[in-house]
Order: structure tokens, then C-alpha cells, then sequence
């Protein structure tokens, strides 16, 4: 029963994520960069420094829990930068592909990165016993991802170039493709973040809550990547202006803040989540990758939605259905034993 409501609230967290896209189309007027970073600072900054003062008991303070062990925090922040990395390709890659072909492509690449990196450093052998039931499980979710990413394929090859612009405005299969393959590797440095913060725990701390003050170590490092690339692409295109638009400004704000929640939610929920499985146990090794193919499943709901797959034939749609189906087989797989 325990491991029934950590994945559940671990999936509420990951249908959050698949939807912080939608509010982003609301914004109004403000290039891909000035959305970008505001929409940063509320998922990168405000809401997991809200998230992870509700890791603090009475009698301490985040400041206390976060210099527990000063190098845990210094290495979750640098694992944070290079997850920024991936964060910053990862919102190109919904520009280039969707968000149903972008994050699915990206999204498998770091569920097994993600997955398999922190478990190796463990000195977990994957070839035997609940290593191999890892492996095992980081498969399947990877076969279910490259069924949709054929699927996304064939809608490239079956529709005209208009009609790729209609669902996608900035199509582009080659490039996004790329960018979205850098993005799932760097983005696994978010789980050898959370696994470098565990130390930042003190007594008293609550389950629920114990690993958000490392979640806001890891956002605050992707933040800071984010925010140079970000500002420099603002200087470079002379977007700052963006932010003076003040009949805009309370909308943008408003989306931008919205996005920011809905994302942050995922880690939230995986936080949460992993407190109801048994420590030391596949499901809890296996817990990234739960999270990264739900988020698949999601966003591609959220990607027929969004009539990004309007128009393809219903080969395409059954390949994509297959797809969603062997990716929630996995979910349960490791269970099994």
C-alpha cells in the first residue's frame, strides 16, 4: 500500500511537470529568453526555497542544514550547473520537436543516466540479483521511449513542411533531435545532485520533506547557468526591453510563476514519494526513472492535446500508443519481484 501511494504522489508531481509547458504559451510578447529566466527564478529559486523550509524542525534553520556538510551542498550546486546545461537544451528541445517528440527523446536519455550512474557509484553490480531487476526495469522504460520517438519519426516523415510549422512552430527534426539527446545526458546530473545532498539532513527533520533543502542546491546551481545564457541572449538580441513591457508585465508574471510551481512540482512529488518506499529497495533506486517516464507519458497527452499529432495516420497514433503502453509496463515491472 506504501508503494502505492509513493507512486502516486510521485505521478501528480510528474503530471505537474508535463503541464508547466502549457501556461509558457500564455505568455505574451517576450522572447524565448526573457520567459525563460522568469519563469527560472519562480522553479529554480522561489518555490524550492519555499519547498525546502518545510524541511526545517523546530530549533534549526535552513542556513544549519545546508552547512551540515558544506562540500555535500558545494557538490549538489555543481552537479546543479551542469543539470543547468540540461535544462537550458531541454527547453530547446520543445522548441525544436513539441512537447510531446522533445521530451520524450530527452526525458529517456536522463531516466537512464539518471538511474544507472547513482546506482553504480553505489558499486551496485547490475548484472545480478536487484541490479539486474535495475537494469532490467531501465530497459524496458528505454524500449517504451524509442517506440515513441519511432512514432515521432514517422509523423516527421508523413507530414509537409506547413503542417510540421502549424504543430511546431520552429521545427526542426535534425537539430532537435541533437539538442534534445544533450539535454537528457546533462539533465541526469539533477540525480547525482539529489544523490550528493543527502547528508543535508538534521534531526527532526520530517520524511515528507527531508530532500528539498538538496533539490534547492541542485536548482540554485541550474539557475545560475540558466541566468548567464539567458542574460546573454538578452543582451545579444536587445530583448531586455521585455521586462519593461508593464501592460504585459502582471500577465507574463503570472504564467511564467504558474510554470514555475507546475514544474518544481515533479521533485516536490519525488521528495514526497520516495519517503513511502522502502529504503534500499529497487522501487527506491528505481524511483528517477519512474519519474522520467512519467513525465513521458504526460507530456505526450498533453501532446495530442495540443494537436501536435493532428493529421498523422493511425499507424503513427498506434506506434504511439504502444509506446505509452510498454513505459507504464515498466513503472510496475520492478514490483514484480
Amino acid at each position: 500500500m506504501n508503494t502505492f501511494i509513493g507512486l502516486l504522489i510521485i505521478a501528480i508531481g510528474s503530471f505537474g511537470q508535463s503541464s508547466s509547458y502549457v501556461p509558457i504559451k500564455k505568455v505574451k510578447e517576450w522572447s524565448w529568453e526573457s520567459f525563460w529566466l522568469t519563469q527560472g527564478v519562480f522553479a529554480w529559486l522561489v518555490f524550492p526555497f519555499l519547498g525546502a523550509l518545510l524541511a526545517v524542525p523546530a530549533g534549526n534553520s535552513l542556513c544549519g542544514i545546508l552547512s551540515v556538510d558544506p562540500s555535500a551542498a558545494f557538490k549538489a550546486i555543481g552537479y546543479g550547473m551542469l543539470w543547468g546545461i540540461g535544462g537550458l537544451t531541454f527547453g530547446l528541445s520543445m522548441r525544436y520537436l513539441g512537447v510531446a517528440l522533445g521530451q520524450s527523446i530527452a526525458l529517456g536519455t536522463c531516466s537512464a543516466f539518471g538511474t544507472i550512474i547513482p546506482a553504480l557509484m553505489k558499486g551496485t553490480d547490475l548484472f545480478s540479483d536487484s541490479g539486474l531487476i535495475l537494469l532490467l526495469g531501465v530497459c524496458i522504460t528505454l524500449a517504451g521511449i524509442a517506440v515513441i520517438g519511432y512514432a515521432g519519426s514517422l509523423r516527421a516523415r508523413n507530414m509537409s513542411e506547413e503542417e510540421k510549422k502549424a504543430a511546431v512552430k520552429d521545427f526542426a527534426l535534425t537539430k532537435g533531435l541533437v539538442v534534445a539527446l544533450t539535454a537528457g545526458v546533462m539533465s541526469a546530473c539533477f540525480a547525482l545532485g539529489l544523490e550528493a545532498g543527502e547528508p543535508l539532513v538534521v534531526d527532526g527533520a520530517s520524511e515528507l520533506f527531508k530532500t528539498l533543502p538538496a533539490t534547492l542546491m541542485v536548482t540554485c546551481g541550474g539557475f545560475l547557468t540558466n541566468a548567464v545564457y539567458c542574460l546573454y541572449q538578452n543582451a545579444k538580441n536587445k530583448t531586455f526591453g521585455d521586462y519593461g513591457k508593464t501592460s504585459l508585465l502582471i500577465n507574463n508574471l503570472l504564467f511564467c510563476a504558474l510554470a514555475g510551481l507546475l514544474w518544481y512540482s515533479q521533485f516536490f512529488g519525488l521528495g514526497m514519494g520516495k519517503s513511502f518506499l522502502e529504503p534500499g529497495s529497487v522501487m527506491m533506486a528505481f524511483s528517477w526513472c519512474i519519474l522520467m517516464a512519467l513525465n513521458v507519458v504526460f507530456s505526450n497527452v498533453w501532446g495530442i492535446i495540443l494537436k501536435e499529432w493532428k493529421g498523422v495516420s493511425s499507424q503513427t497514433i498506434t506506434v504511439l500508443l504502444a509506446g505509452l503502453a510498454v513505459l507504464i509496463f515498466s513503472l510496475v515491472f520492478p514490483n514484480l519481484f
